[in-house]
């Protein structure tokens, strides 16, 4: 059974910096490219960064390009989410998710819970 367990949520003020983690267990985490999502409250969900197997190709929207950063560790089954930068946008929940590296989120298998980010003004 594969787990995703996201980490590093929480409250930050308008402009600052956090950083998300992911941890797969229960399959070969390198088998698998590796999404961020995330919803406000009313909104569809989008994708925020997607990367390779390798890590050698990572894609950020054009909404977060320049501020957000994907990257992982295969040796630690971990991807990560620097925000850097981060926007008054209201209590959106990032989702991590493994699969088929692309844009549209049902290419991804396998999801996380999703950590609460809150951008206080």
């Amino acid at each position: 059974q594969v787990q995703l367990v996201e980490s590093g949520g929480g409250l930050v003020q308008a402009g600052g910096s956090l950083r998300l983690s992911c941890t797969v267990s229960g399959r070969t985490f390198s088998n698998f490219a590796m999404g961020w999502f995330r919803q406000a409250p009313g909104k569809e969900r989008e994708l925020v960064g997607t990367i390779d197997w390798s890590g050698s190709q990572p894609l950020h929207s054009d909404s977060v390009k320049g501020r957000f950063t994907i990257s992982r560790d295969n040796a630690q089954n971990t991807v990560y989410l620097q925000m850097n930068s981060l926007q008054p946008v209201g209590p959106a929940v990032y989702y991590c998710a493994g699969g088929y590296y692309g844009y549209m989120s049902d290419r991804y298998t396998y999801w996380g819970q999703g950590p609460q980010v809150p951008v206080s003004s």
